[in-house]
């Protein structure tokens, strides 16, 4: 038995060391353009406390109260809570002398609606807001939240049953007056349900992320 071994000289590609520093050095350009982007737009909050840091600047930001002011209000009225209800009202017509299958006259609705509350900025002024620009904190008093509305939907609410008496006719202001009784009782259940509290929260948290938004390192919103 015979063994053959090849003596044949082997070729191995030399690393492209070319291609691998040109990969380099885009990399290195895409990240340096990033960089440049950062700095250039992180000038207030946390991301202009970074880029402070990077680039040894100091932090800017307006810190006089009726400026702070002016950005609040551009909030307008925020609504911040909608209240929904689904509910059964009654209104009726009675009769002193007769009974109610004579002279009576009832009507049962079923009712739709909702209440929005929130808070009216407009009513913000330079004396509600303090700021210590040494520790870069603030204090802002909101006005009260309120109820901007309450409203009945129309299409969702109806007539359920009516009932009237054999000696009078229908009386056409009775489901008037019942929606209006209804749109009372919604906007009084909203107000125990707690309308107020939870719209104030809201508008508190909107705030206090605006204000950190500002580069105040400190916020306290109530």
């Amino acid at each position: 038995m015979t063994t053959q071994y090849s003596t044949g000289a082997y070729y191995t590609k030399p690393p492209r060391y070319g291609a691998r520093l040109a990969v380099f050095l885009l990399a290195l350009l895409l990240g340096a353009a990033g960089l440049a982007m950062f700095l250039r737009h992180a000038t207030t909050g946390r991301m202009g406390w970074i880029a402070g840091l990077i680039t040894g600047r100091a932090e800017t930001f307006e810190t006089s109260a009726p400026v702070v002011v002016n950005k609040i209000q551009k909030l307008s009225r925020l609504e911040t809570v909608v209240y929904s209800l689904d509910t059964v009202v009654e209104g009726e017509r009675t009769s002193t002398f007769l009974p109610d299958v004579l002279a009576g006259d009832k009507i049962l609705l079923v009712v739709h609606g909702e209440s929005i509350a929130g808070v009216d900025f407009s009513k913000l002024k330079p004396e509600d807001v303090r700021i210590d620009e040494a520790t870069r904190s603030i204090h802002v008093t909101l006005p009260a939240s309120e109820i901007f509305v309450t409203t009945l939907d129309n299409h969702k609410t109806r007539v359920f049953a009516r009932e009237t008496g054999l000696l009078v006719p229908v009386d056409q202001d009775l489901e008037t007056e019942t929606r209006a009784k209804a749109q009372d009782e919604l906007q009084e259940a909203a107000l125990k349900d707690g309308i107020l509290d939870a719209a104030r929260k809201n508008a508190r948290a909107t705030v206090a992320s605006l204000l950190y938004s500002l580069g105040f390192e400190r916020v306290d919103v109530n």
